[in-house]
């Protein structure tokens, strides 16, 4: 994680990877091989042996 190279199982798509990795999929957006991944695709869409995972945390705060 954070950029180090990570082993999953095998044969996973993006819901099933977030599921492994225990993410809550309501905050976050993920990017395979660098394409962003839509969530209505998380299900069908595979991570293949070797491909490049970003998820990005949404976060509240800020400035007023």
């Amino acid at each position: 994680m954070n950029g180090e190279p990570h082993l999953v199982t095998e044969g996973l798509t993006v819901a099933g990877l977030l599921a492994e990795l225990a993410i809550d999929p309501a905050r976050v957006a993920v990017e395979l091989d660098r394409e962003i991944v839509r969530k209505t695709e998380w299900e069908s869409a595979p991570v293949r042996p070797g491909a490049s995972v970003e998820i990005v945390w949404f976060v509240g705060g800020g400035r007023r």
